[in-house]
């Protein structure tokens, strides 16, 4: 009897602790923190459209063991130009980094950097530039664990008035953020004017610059609708853009289990290339619609039209692969590659804005009725604000395909750049 008591007691005292004891073996299974730095600010379509919906699906795949803290406006200190570097050496976990703001570095990036090489579309250039990182960047990019690439948007002439043919760059003070992008400008004629973003509002104000080639993300966050009122866009192709890396310190992969390396692995490559592509387009697209509903004239030059700034700026390319050369790699090789991936991709769905959330359906049983309200008497002096807006808004002016003029337009004769590193 005393055996059986207890052996009832030791079950009892064993119930009880079998929940403490499931609690502390939960305690012990890892938490891994990762520091996601970058230069963006905190309101960006990078970070609340891209950034933090990738770190939320990295988070939900993990069951929480991994949570990432996201720093913008490098709140961990230094510059943007140090941004890949801090990836290397473990300052920070991931970084969001420009390759462009360390010139020479890396340049078998820069094929998608060239003029009218990248697509107009961000979608389609970040899933081949992915595609084109992993048969060509390993060795630029060894010292990180590379989690996707990407391109900005389009690069957009954005002036005081509408822009047509090549002759009509000649002597145009243009911001532009990439070294090629200087010499594609140079070869148009234009006078490029390199500066921090930051400091284009105020050039323009002053005068120092007549424009930019930027693509459409910056001109809400910079106010540029306010300075420059016309947008001249390019078919097909993009005059200018810009690479991205998501980098990971390859130690902070390293430390982490084979399931949770299975998580970061699900949502990188061709995953996280397209939801950047897909940001980039969908803040490109409102953004622009925004500014042609303010009545802001936008044109697209068509294909035969293009074709006359693509020969122009054919020296920047062949000076590129000069310098690939110089290097001792086939820059001709790496060309084909980029030009046959965005072949690849060229007919990638546009990207769809999400949807806002439908209302419950109310039975028409349950339907409130409306409340009558007594009429208001309003006169012809007096219009409601709601009349006097509608009367008042400008009709938003439809996008203008233009097509090359009858006669060939001038082409100025190439000739030979060196392009700095």
């Amino acid at each position: 009897m005393r055996l059986a008591r207890r052996s009832f007691l030791a079950w009892t005292m064993a119930s009880l602790a079998a929940p403490a004891v499931c609690r502390l073996a939960r305690a012990d299974v890892p938490q891994f923190r990762l520091k996601l730095h970058h230069s963006y600010s905190s309101v960006s379509s990078l970070h609340n459209q891209f950034l933090a919906p990738w770190v939320h699906q990295v988070e939900s795949q993990s069951n929480g063991r991994i949570h990432i803290d996201i720093f913008p406006a490098m709140e961990l200190g230094g510059a943007p130009a140090q941004l890949f570097d801090q990836a290397r050496d473990g300052t920070a976990d991931l970084v969001w980094a420009a390759p462009r703001q360390t010139p020479g570095r890396f340049p078998k990036i820069e094929a998608f950097e060239l003029p009218f090489v990248p697509s107009r579309r961000a979608l389609v250039s970040s899933k081949a530039i992915e595609d084109y990182a992993r048969l060509n960047l390993v060795d630029e990019f060894g010292g990180v664990h590379a989690i996707c690439f990407s391109c900005s948007d389009r690069g957009v002439l954005h002036s005081h008035r509408l822009i047509h043919t090549v002759e009509e760059m000649r002597g145009l003070r243009l911001h532009v953020q990439t070294r090629l992008a200087v010499a594609a400008l140079h070869a148009l004629g234009a006078v490029p004017v390199p500066m921090p973003s930051a400091q284009l509002p105020l050039a323009i104000a002053r005068h120092v610059v007549d424009g930019c080639v930027d693509p459409w993300d910056m001109v809400p966050a910079l106010r540029l609708s306010d300075l420059l009122k016309a947008h001249t866009e390019f078919s097909d192709s993009s005059l200018s853009s810009t690479t991205f890396v998501l980098a990971m310190n390859k130690a902070a992969y390293n430390r982490l289990p084979h399931d949770l390396k299975t998580v970061i692995d699900h949502n990188s490559g061709q995953v996280a290339a397209g939801m950047a592509g897909a940001m980039w387009d969908l803040k490109a697209a409102a953004v622009a619609d925004i500014v042609g509903q303010r009545g802001d004239p936008i044109i697209t030059l068509l294909p035969e039209a293009v074709a006359h700034w693509r020969k122009a700026t054919e020296p920047v390319i062949e000076s590129w692969l000069r310098q690939m050369k110089e290097h001792k790699v086939d820059g001709a090789r790496l060309l084909a590659s980029a030009r046959a991936l965005l072949v690849k991709y060229v007919d990638e769905p546009e990207p769809q804005p999400p949807q806002p959330p439908r209302p419950a359906d109310v039975p028409a049983a349950q339907a409130p009725r409306p409340t009558p309200t007594a009429p208001v008497a309003t006169t012809a002096s007096a219009p409601t604000p709601h009349a006097s807006a509608a009367a008042s808004a400008p009709t938003p002016p439809p996008k203008v395909l233009i097509p090359s003029p009858s006669m060939p337009t001038p082409v100025p004769t190439p000739k030979s750049f060196n392009i700095p590193l």
